[in-house]
């Protein structure tokens, strides 16, 4: 396996590279917390010390490492052997089902968020180890499985057509884009359908890294089935796999066919593209043309942690260069330290703050007219921090295209 901690050769990139670890004195890095540990684990000596859940998840480490090992599987496996014998807290509890909250949440639109943003709530929230400080993120009825279209619901709308080489695509949306930002989602949905790509909107739900990351392996193995099941029907019929946040994609690629171990999961694995790299290979197949209008715009870009490590390095960059008169601030440097539940919970208050000022300041040193990043949960850290627009990147590409 890639993690194998033997090829670990104590050089410390990783340590270099892990955000928590410079903010964070109370965190051994992901040496120790991984592949040093272990080796002790091997032996039959638990070293899951509470220190194991300050780690982020945000794959850094693995990106770092010249010798091909995976720190930061290491530590999920640890962090779940920690979770498993020690009593779940309600953050854990909650953010393991976040897909069904998610549900509710926007099926009572009206009433959660009113409700998320009274003081005796947020009062509440800090009672149970969330954190009242920062907005909740507010919740849409017209969500994009609720109101998907109805031609489009099964591969066999299309499956016997004679449209010959049409591309299609099914587009995992995930949670935030489906209960949260769903205008976003339709963006992504009128772009693709503008170079004449057929979209189509399966049954699907949580990809299960927030089960994951609070320890419940049990549950993301219900929720990767659920989607494997499904998403590989569309394959199988000549259907390619889509994404726009980074952390659903990471999962979809590089955990299912680990947490899975069937043949769905690696189909999954081998056909799902991150949507600006599939726009991309599209374009360099001589497929579409951008055909971009000028913006008279600076912007900086924040890039996710989860996108570091796809074949295509910022494949939104490349088309992004495209734009007449845009110009772009990359910073890749700083993580902004929310990753999802992690920055919802009291107790890591600090650690994802100091991070988030830390990104923030970088970002801002072009005094970009907006700040763009893929992730939603970078979006909404970002927003703590700074009065600048923070937007999805396919706003900026629909404004290009005059859509």
């Amino acid at each position: 396996m890639k993690e194998t901690f033997e090829n670990c050769i104590r050089c410390t990139i990783c340590v270099e590279n892990c955000p928590v670890f410079k903010v964070n004195p109370e965190y051994p890095g992901p040496k120790q917390a991984g592949p040093d540990a272990e080796r002790f684990r091997l032996d039959g000596i638990e070293t899951v010390d509470k220190w194991i859940t300050h780690c982020t998840q945000c794959k850094r480490c693995d990106f770092a490492c010249p010798y091909g090992v995976d720190p930061s599987k290491l530590i999920l496996n640890a962090q779940i052997r920690y979770v498993s014998k020690h009593k779940k807290t309600i953050p854990q509890l909650l953010f393991s089902n976040f897909h069904y909250i998610a549900r509710l949440g926007s099926f009572f639109s009206i009433i959660t968020n009113i409700i998320t943003s009274l003081g005796i709530i947020r009062k509440l929230f800090k009672l149970i180890g969330l954190r009242s400080d920062i907005p909740f993120p507010q919740f849409r009825f017209k969500t994009l499985q609720r109101f998907r279209k109805k031609s489009v619901k099964t591969p066999e709308y299309l499956s016997n057509n004679n449209q010959l080489k049409k591309r299609k695509v099914a587009f995992f949306h995930g949670c935030y884009l489906n209960s949260n930002a769903p205008v976003e989602g339709r963006m992504i949905i009128a772009i693709l359908e503008h170079f004449n790509i057929t979209v189509a909107i399966p049954n699907q739900v949580c990809c299960g890294l927030p089960a994951l990351g609070n320890g419940d392996l049990v549950k993301a193995k219900g929720f990767a089935k659920k989607n494997s099941k499904e998403f590989a029907k569309y394959i199988e019929q000549g259907w390619d796999i889509i994404y726009s946040c980074t952390s659903c994609g990471h999962t979809l690629i590089y955990d299912y066919p680990e947490i899975l171990d069937t043949k769905e999961g690696e189909l999954i694995s081998q056909n799902t593209w991150n949507l600006y790299e599939y726009l991309l290979m599209l374009k360099d197949n001589g497929e579409l043309n951008f055909n971009f209008t000028a913006l008279d715009k600076v912007i900086s870009y924040h890039i996710p942690c989860h996108l570091r490590g796809r074949g295509v390095p910022y494949p939104a960059v490349k088309i992004f260069k495209e734009i007449p008169n845009l110009k772009m601030n990359i910073q890749d440097i700083d993580c902004c330290g929310f990753s999802g539940s992690y920055g919802f919970k009291e107790k890591n208050k600090e650690t994802t703050d100091t991070l988030g000022r830390i990104a923030v300041e970088s970002l801002e040193e072009c005094k970009p007219d907006i700040i763009i990043s893929d992730c939603g949960a970078c979006r909404m850290q970002i927003s703590n921090f700074t009065e600048t627009q923070i937007i999805d990147p396919i706003q900026v590409m629909f404004d290009a295209l005059e859509l």
